[in-house]
């Protein structure tokens, strides 16, 4: 397929071709998307499914790419960027907004109302689709305490909605990602608050997040779930790994749970990184340390 057989098919709608998804993801690394593609609104990218379905390309979609490491290989086929698509509504008690929406902005807009629920997603970096995708949480807040429904695009091109239960969230698990669904918006049903409360309860866990975590540099945020009974953090403390270098990459002084890029780190030294830490900690502990970062893409050639 030809790039100016698709910009014919969607003259609206911004889509690039061969772009280096580092520009994109917030560990500033990452290959080329054969297309790239940033709808605007559902309709679009019902379209662009439609017709990456009829042309047989594989589509992929990204929010914020905030907790994602895309390969050095990049991506084929089409990926989709739903940051365009960012609307927030509010009516009564509930919260609406689009999957490309901020999860910050969408946690200032609850404020806003005097809604209280999305306190511990104040600083959550992704967007409102990855947070769902992933049943994202922080200080003890987890979005499927807050989540009543999703509106989903199937991959055969169907919107659904799902309620709680079908969303069947889990530990950083939703089912989203089993059937590849594509979040067009979420919903958020919370409870009347004390809006100067809930701005205190936010700078707070701002400025703890602040205080622990290494926002000044290009990361994927907690690169590991937490292992039961264990702290990630604290066993690559103790493994001797904190500050550790691979190629452009570090493990956080700052916090070890966390990989930095210091240095025009690469995907690859990324991934290498990841596996030498789960190898260490495997030997000397016996705990498998599962990536909570989601992993795409092709192997560099």
């Amino acid at each position: 397929m030809m790039m100016e057989e698709i910009t014919a098919a969607f003259p609206a709608i911004e889509i690039l071709r061969n772009e280096p998804l580092a520009h994109y993801t917030h560990t500033k690394t990452g290959g080329p998307a054969d297309y790239l593609a940033f709808p605007t609104n559902v309709q679009e990218t019902k379209s662009l499914l439609a017709y990456a379905n009829q042309e047989n390309l594989p589509v992929t979609v990204v929010g914020n790419a905030s907790n994602l490491i895309v390969r050095d290989g990049g991506i084929r086929g089409l990926v989709m960027i739903l940051t365009k698509m960012a609307n927030i509504t509010v009516t009564d008690n509930t919260v609406t907004a689009e999957s490309g929406a901020a999860m910050i902005k969408t946690t200032q807009v609850a404020q806003a109302h005097a809604l209280t629920g999305t306190e511990f997603a104040a600083g959550i970096p992704g967007s409102v689709g990855g947070a769902v995708f992933m049943n994202a949480g922080a200080y003890g807040g987890e979005i499927s305490e807050v989540v009543t429904s999703a509106e989903v695009l199937t991959p055969e091109g169907e919107i659904r909605t799902l309620n709680a239960q079908e969303l069947d969230f889990g530990y950083r698990h939703s089912s989203v990602q089993d059937y590849h669904d594509i979040i067009l918006t979420a919903t958020f049903t919370l409870e009347p608050g004390d809006g100067a409360a809930i701005q205190a309860t936010m700078d707070d866990l701002n400025a703890r997040r602040a205080a622990k975590q290494p926002l000044d540099l290009p990361s994927c945020g907690s690169v590991f779930k937490r292992p039961t009974g264990h702290y990630t953090g604290q066993l690559i403390q103790e493994a001797g790994l904190q500050g550790l270098k691979w190629g452009g990459a570090q493990v956080s002084t700052k916090h070890a749970g966390f990989i930095v890029n210091i240095d025009h780190a690469t995907a690859t030294d990324y991934l290498e990184l990841i596996h030498h830490i789960q190898e260490v900690i495997w030997k000397e502990d016996q705990v498998h340390l599962e990536t909570e970062v989601r992993i795409i893409g092709e192997e560099p050639k």
